[in-house]
């Protein structure tokens, strides 16, 4: 009795135009290895978001840009990604201006702010992919455990504990916070 094989039906690969087309429905999507992916994220996350962005927009430089998590960069293998705070070069925007489109390469400084339903190969995929993009640093802050997680290379890492003191180093010389006044 012969068996008849049937190729299993591809999924779609969504496109750069297929996420610039979500709905404006309040969540946060990336496109990851050709699906769009919502992005979970509460309350807490945003309240934590805003906060850090607000110490980071006082002491931000000039030559600086700082964006929100609406903000999309395009990672060398195609994927959008949109970290929950950003800060990027002026000299690394078309014309030292953001343009209406997504940015290319990462920015200079990724934040995540890490849900607990995220999991830990995940996270290392966008650190790993922003680096090959451009970033000189990562942020992950970890809300439930009050530590920040700063990458300065793919491999290289300080974890910081609720009282230890953040700093923007090179990227942000002037900023700087206790780790547990973020989460607070």
């Amino acid at each position: 009795m012969a068996t008849v094989r049937t190729k299993p039906k591809r999924k779609r690969r969504y496109t750069e135009q297929d996420l610039l087309a979500m709905p404006d429905d309040g969540r946060k999507y990336e496109l990851v290895d050709g699906r769009i992916q919502a992005v979970p994220t509460g309350t807490r996350h945003g309240w934590i978001g805003f906060r850090l962005a607000g110490k980071v927009y006082t002491v931000l430089p000039d030559t600086m840009r700082a964006f929100d998590s609406s903000t999309g960069f395009r990672m060398k293998q195609g994927n959008i990604r949109s970290p929950d705070l950003s800060v990027m070069d002026v000299s690394r925007l078309p014309e030292g201006q953001p343009s209406a489109d997504f940015a290319d390469g990462a920015p200079d400084l990724a934040v995540e702010i890490v849900s607990p339903s995220e999991n830990l190969k995940d996270l290392m995929q966008k650190v790993f992919e922003y680096f090959e993009a451009g970033a000189r640093e990562v942020w992950l802050l970890f809300p439930e455990r009050k530590q920040v997680h700063r990458y300065t290379a793919p491999l290289e890492l300080e974890v910081l504990h609720e009282n230890d003191t953040l700093t923007g180093g090179e990227l942000l010389p002037e900023f700087k916070v206790r780790v547990g006044e973020l989460f607070e």
